[in-house]
Order: C-alpha cells, then sequence, then structure tokens
C-alpha cells in the first residue's frame, strides 16, 4: 500500500466483532490464537501491550474486526464469571459474526445443542467450527449436522489445519467497518470503562450534573450503553457509560453484568477512554487486559482512581504511594495520565473533561516531515540499531501517516532484524521532544526495495 501524503480524518467508527463461543476444551483459546497469528499483515506485536490472548484486533484481506473468546475476560477468580449461556447471549445480541466451536472427537452434546440454537436464533451469521479433527477417532462432519449450522468448517488449531479457510470465510460474513460523517469527527467521545462496581454510573451521573447544559440523552443506544450529549467549554462532548444507568429505586445489589463485547464497541466509538479502577482493589488483572485493549485500540486513555473519599483524609502519603503502584502495575501505558477521583465530594471530576480535551487535540497533532527526519537521524546516531552479524538495520526516513491515533511510517533496509525494543526506544524519543500525553502512538516499518534504494 502507498502512502498518499494525505492523513486521513478523523471520524468515530464501528469495526465488526467475531465472537469465538463454545464449551470448555473444545480449543477456543487454541483457535484465537492461529487465527490471530495467521493474518495476512500483523502489526508489530510488542511484549508487554495486553497482558492476555482474549480480544484482538486483526485485519484480513483488508478487513479489519475484533476477534474475541467470550470467556477470556471471564476468569474462575472473577466474580462475575459468565456461564456458557451468558457468552452465547451476549455474542448473538452483539457481536456481527459467531463461531460455534465443537470438539470433533465428541458426539454433540445437550450443551453443544443449546449454544447451537440460540446462536442461529440471533439472525447472524453463525459458523460452526470442529476443532480437533486432526486427533484419531475425529468425527465425521455428518455427525454435526444435527446441531442445525449450515456452515461447517474442520480445523486442527494445533496443527494449524482449516485456518486460512476459516478467515476467508469469516470475512465475507462481516459487514464493512461503519464510519459516520463528517460532522461527528468534531463530538469528543469518552467512554467510561471498568470492572463492575468500580463507580462508573456514580462518575457518569456527576458528569452530567456538573454542566448546565445538556443537551440530550441520545436515542437508539442498547440498554447496556447509556450516552449523553454535554457542552463544555464550546466543546461537544458525548459520554458513554458501559454500565447503564438504572432508574431511581431500581438500584441492584451485588455485582453488576459485565458485557465484553458492548465494553469492546465503547471502546471503538470513543476518542478518550477513563479507565475507572477502585482505590480499594488496585491493578487487577482485569484491569491490565482493559488497558492493553484500550492501548491496541488506538484510543485516549486516562487511568481514573475511583472512590477516593474511602482514604482518610489525614493520609498524606495516600497518593503518592497510590502512583507508584499504579505506575508498576500499568508500566505499558506510562503515557496515561492519572486522576484520583470521587464522585461523592466531586473530587477531580470536572478535570476529566480538560484532560480529555487536551488528549484529544494531542492525537490530532501533525508533525513535519523535516522534523521527523531530524529527530530520526539524531535517535539513530544516538543508538544504532543492532543487527545480526555483519548486516544492520538501515532506517532512512519517516513520515506522519494519520492522527487519532498519531501514526508514523519508517522506511528502511533490513527491518526484519529490527528488535520490538528498538521501536519502544524510538517512542522514547519521539515522546521526549513531542507531547502525545494520554495517547498511543503508532509505527510501521515498510521495507524499501534494494533495487530502489541500495545501502550506503
Amino acid at each position: 500500500m502507498l502512502f498518499s501524503g494525505k492523513m486521513s480524518i478523523p471520524m468515530a467508527t464501528k469495526i465488526p466483532t467475531v465472537a469465538i463461543v463454545g464449551q470448555t476444551n473444545v480449543g477456543k483459546s487454541s483457535l484465537f490464537n492461529r487465527l490471530y497469528g495467521s493474518q495476512e499483515a500483523i502489526v508489530a506485536r510488542e511484549a508487554g501491550t495486553t497482558r492476555d490472548n482474549v480480544i484482538r484486533r486483526l485485519t484480513y484481506e483488508k478487513m479489519p474486526f475484533w476477534l474475541v473468546d467470550t470467556a477470556g475476560l471471564k476468569t474462575a477468580e472473577d466474580e462475575f464469571e459468565a456461564s456458557i449461556q451468558d457468552q452465547i447471549a451476549e455474542a448473538t445480541e452483539v457481536a456481527d459474526s459467531i463461531l460455534v466451536v465443537v470438539d470433533g472427537t465428541q458426539y454433540p452434546s445437550d450443551q453443544d445443542r443449546l449454544i447451537a440454537k440460540k446462536a442461529l436464533r440471533s439472525k447472524k451469521p453463525v459458523t460452526l467450527v470442529i476443532n480437533k479433527t486432526d486427533l484419531k477417532g475425529a468425527l465425521p462432519t455428518d455427525e454435526f449436522k444435527r446441531l442445525g449450522i449450515r456452515d461447517i468448517l474442520r480445523t486442527s488449531a494445533e496443527h494449524n489445519q482449516g485456518i486460512e479457510v476459516l478467515l476467508r470465510r469469516v470475512v465475507t460474513t462481516l459487514p464493512p467497518a461503519t464510519v459516520h460523517n463528517e460532522e461527528a469527527a468534531n463530538i469528543l467521545r469518552i467512554a467510561l470503562i471498568g470492572r463492575p462496581n468500580v463507580g462508573k454510573s456514580n462518575l457518569f451521573n456527576t458528569l452530567a450534573g456538573k454542566q448546565q447544559a445538556i443537551v440530550a440523552n441520545i436515542a437508539g443506544t442498547t440498554r447496556d450503553v447509556n450516552r449523553i450529549a454535554i457542552r463544555y467549554k464550546s466543546h461537544d462532548v458525548e459520554l458513554l457509560d458501559t454500565a447503564g444507568i438504572r432508574r431511581s429505586g431500581k438500584q441492584e445489589t451485588g455485582i453488576e453484568k459485565f458485557s465484553v463485547l458492548r465494553t469492546i464497541q465503547a471502546i471503538e466509538e470513543s476518542d478518550v477512554c477513563c479507565l475507572l479502577i477502585d482505590v480499594s482493589e488496585l491493578g487487577t488483572q482485569l484491569d491490565q487486559k482493559l488497558a492493553g485493549i484500550i492501548k491496541e485500540a488506538g484510543k485516549g486513555l486516562i487511568i481514573v482512581v475511583s472512590k477516593w473519599d474511602k482514604i482518610p483524609a489525614g493520609d498524606s502519603k495516600a497518593g503518592d504511594t497510590t502512583a507508584e503502584h499504579i505506575a508498576r502495575t500499568f508500566d505499558f501505558v506510562p503515557w496515561a495520565p492519572l486522576v484520583f477521583t470521587s464522585s461523592i465530594t466531586g473530587k477531580n471530576v470536572t478535570k476529566l473533561f480538560d484532560i480529555s480535551l487536551e488528549i484529544y487535540r494531542r492525537r490530532q497533532q501533525t508533525i513535519k516531515t523535516t522534523e521527523l527526519n531530524k529527530l530520526l537521524q539524531h535517535a539513530v546516531s544516538k543508538h544504532p540499531p543492532a543487527g545480526l552479524k555483519n548486516t544492520f538495520p538501515k532506517l532512512r526516513y519517516m513520515v506522519q501517516t494519520d492522527i487519532s491515533p498519531p501514526w508514523f511510517v519508517i522506511f528502511g533496509g533490513n527491518l526484519k532484524l529490527l528488535h520490538w525494543s528498538y521501536k519502544r526506544y524510538l517512542e522514547r524519543q519521539m515522546r521526549a521532544h513531542y507531547d502525545f500525553i494520554g495517547t498511543p502512538i503508532k509505527f510501521s516499518f515498510r521495507q524499501e526495495d534494494a533495487h530502489k534504494n541500495k545501502d550506503s
């Protein structure tokens, strides 16, 4: 793909979602990992981004989509562990395409039939994936036709069999990514993301209540993602609450429903995500996963420690101690601002708007090519990239190709030898010279043809 020299206009988009459902031990995770590893163009997977492979953004045959193992974010340690019924209900309601995975060595069970039935009722595209077909004793396809799913493929995630065929089938079932009109690009969208009971709805109500000019509740949304339009300092802002607002008198106790797919969609729609973390339970594994998803989606991120009113007023060291803990736990997003809030006292609530606006501006800044190449030359001369024997990567020039998030393409030779740690070094150099607070920045590396540019 050639660089046109023009940057895309930032617009709200909705990328389709593919959900993997099925019973335990049918190979869903292996299939998930194999599908991700087989995509045609893998964008620099680096250590320390998403901590577990449960949600990944893929591009196959120029079709971007989210791939989700619906059980992946709901481990046995989590109080809100979802049953298979919860998984399939969520997938059928929100996903654009559903992969029902079964064990090819086991006759279909009542649970398999229940999953297939619910998937088919959704009227969404459903593909039956018979996995483990390489094993001795694998059953013929006819044994699974009784599940009622017409579209059937046989795979072996373990031995990479049938994966390319499955990917091609998946992309044919997906709708194109939805791009809203240009007017929508001028609205700052802030999503409140986090585990159940971290105070998302309270913060949503407090943020909305702080404003004198509330435009309207936005109609036509799902029951689990609530929105409200606000005018703040001459800017149009839309708040997205993934937990939902309960009517007065209908407050439920216990754990709220946690919707993985709706959370992904809220992240995808937003410009800036406020990741709420309960001050009483800092930096859980799920919090790290959510931060990784936000980073991978290229969205702005603010880490918000909620319920700060629980901290005793005389505890002067609490802020520093908490900040140090967050810095260690979220070391893969060191650029994310940290804010302590309380919906009860109103502490720093309005500050979230100001920080979000600043992040929004930084996400749209552009840097001249001449400045970028001065930076690149300085970085390379200061710390040349390591190579292999007598062959070294050559980084020749850099251009900015996109905004929201800022995206930079570096052209050169022997780029396959470029270690991921050097890419992180380049990002640190970029951030040291330019303020990209609160937003990930993306790098792509393009190998130049040897006959066009010979290494000097």
